[in-house]
């Protein structure tokens, strides 16, 4: 269907977004972060933008929208946007599923390598002109495990590969990684501890949805080798950060690579802060120069699709939450 009025919920300030005033006259464009901004534009609105993850914001204009037709999100995650009017309503809700899977993926690859090669081990040893030999290891015959093979997972699982890593995927539809050529074993969700266990390193990268919190718990924790090494980029609400504090301070676990966090900010007083066998980044593993450009412009392909009666991609599963 053609659009005649596109809607985004963003900063109408926001540099990213030109690509989408461009489109201008062709449709009418109406931008806010605000109900009086965008109130008296909702009843005309096909297609909505979300930028800005204004939950009840959404939830006060959804039940005006009668003429919309299709939702997307800019964000990959869509966990602060669901509410149950949504997730009943027949409207479709997209994603930016697959643009911050590059990224991602390089940190996984940047993480493995920084406690392969102890790399701050080498900073410490230069900062205090100390020249000491050590072995450091190969990625190269090692396991990757992947809880959550998805894009991310997957562009992981690529990358790994082409240092000669062993891949071993888990996910809840294991039927859909059959065949892929980066992968050496597929794994169910109910085997996942076989998969951690046989794991020298440990991918996270699962949605907050309904079934993943603390996903990563005790048990799990337990199950890893003691040389293992956890690196979460999908979710803090997967990983039960207590018990993971337990087995870093114990000695039980090589390491971990953290990317995202129960509570963010990450409070001053945390324990990441100061273990030495923890890598932080503050959630911002996938902010490259062009990261929301890339986001519009996926937004912007699929536009095309929906103008031209084309599948959408990156259709949301709302029930399931991703």
């Amino acid at each position: 269907m053609s659009v005649e009025h596109l809607l985004v919920l963003a900063d109408p300030t926001a540099r990213h977004l030109e690509p989408l005033r461009q489109l201008a006259p062709r449709l009418h464009l109406t931008l806010g972060a605000s109900e009086a901004e965008l109130g008296a534009a909702i009843e005309q609105a096909q297609v909505l933008v979300i930028d800005s993850q204004k939950k009840d914001l959404l939830r006060t204009l959804l039940p005006r929208a009668r003429n919309l037709r299709w939702i997307h999100s800019l964000f990959a995650g869509v966990e602060n946007l669901l509410f149950e009017e949504l997730i009943q309503s027949p409207l479709p809700l997209t994603n930016s599923k697959g643009v911050y899977s590059g990224s991602l993926s390089e940190f996984a690859l940047a993480a493995m390598l920084f406690f392969a090669k102890d790399l701050r081990r080498l900073v410490r040893q230069q900062a205090e002109a100390r020249w000491q030999p050590f072995t450091s290891v190969e990625l190269r015959g090692q396991t990757l495990g992947i809880l959550g093979y998805g894009d991310i997972g997957r562009a992981a699982a690529q990358r790994a590969k082409a240092f000669g890593m062993r891949i071993l995927a888990c996910r809840r539809r294991p039927g859909q990684s059959e065949g892929d050529p980066f992968v050496d074993a597929v794994f169910p969700l109910e085997r996942r501890q076989e998969m951690i266990a046989a794991s020298d390193y440990l991918l996270l990268a699962m949605p907050n949805a309904p079934g993943t919190q603390r996903m990563m718990g005790e048990a799990e924790l337990n199950a890893l080798k003691p040389h293992a090494v956890l690196i979460n980029v999908g979710r803090g609400s997967t990983v039960d950060e207590a018990a993971l504090v337990r087995v870093l301070e114990q000695g039980r676990l090589r390491g971990a690579a953290l990317d995202v966090f129960e509570t963010e900010p990450l409070p001053a007083g945390h324990p990441f802060w100061r273990l030495e066998n923890v890598l932080l980044s503050p959630h911002c593993a996938d902010h490259t120069p062009t990261w929301r450009e890339d986001a519009v412009a996926f937004f912007l392909k699929n536009l095309e699709r929906f103008e031209a009666g084309a599948p959408l991609l990156n259709l949301v599963d709302k029930h399931a939450g991703y």
